[in-house]
């Protein structure tokens, strides 16, 4: 509980606030001057010392600044410019791993489908003329079943069958294969 009267309680408050003030205006340029040195970017250096002024009123440590203000405002803005920089780094670092490991991973990917593509392919060779063109036109070349029937000269039932028998052919040679990929 505050034993002050109010009165002199907004008199400290206002004594303090300008002592802030006072300070903030003395010693922006040069805090800003030392954050800009070391970090090279002027909005990164106006967010740093910014953050640095609303702490130091916020946990009014400005009060306990007596003779060597400058130095103290030196170090500070310089610990948090070097911290952040080492932030930065730190993040980059992580970024850069991760998209090394997204890239292998990718590359693994794409090397797994064209092994997949290419048994895939292999497979369809090893079917019966009859199924691997029923498979092509109906799958690859989009034709419709009574379409590819007239081009093969059979019916639609048998169409059917060899679409049927010839995906249960593939998909039995690329058993374990379809796992890999995915």
């Amino acid at each position: 509980m505050n034993s002050l009267p109010p009165d002199k309680n907004r008199q400290l408050q206002e004594a303090s606030s300008e002592e802030y003030d006072l300070l903030f205006r003395k010693f922006y340029k040069f805090a800003y001057a030392t954050a800009l040195f070391l970090l090279k970017d002027e909005e990164e250096t106006e967010d740093l010392v910014q953050g640095f002024f609303i702490d130091l009123w916020e946990k009014q440590k400005y009060l306990d600044l007596n003779d060597d203000i400058k130095g103290y405002l030196y170090r500070s803005i310089r610990n948090r410019a070097l911290n952040h920089i080492r932030d930065k780094e730190t993040e980059r670092r992580r970024q850069e791993a991760f998209h090394l490991h997204a890239d292998q991973h990718l590359e693994r990917k794409e090397e797994e489908k064209d092994e997949y593509l290419r048994r895939l392919k292999e497979a369809m060779y090893e079917l019966p003329v009859q199924r691997r063109e029923a498979i092509q036109m109906v799958y690859l070349n989009d034709k419709k079943y009574q379409e590819a029937a007239d081009v093969m000269g059979i019916s639609i039932n048998s169409l059917k069958t060899h679409l049927k028998i010839g995906l249960k052919n593939l998909r039995s040679r690329m058993k374990g294969q379809a796992d890999t990929y995915r």
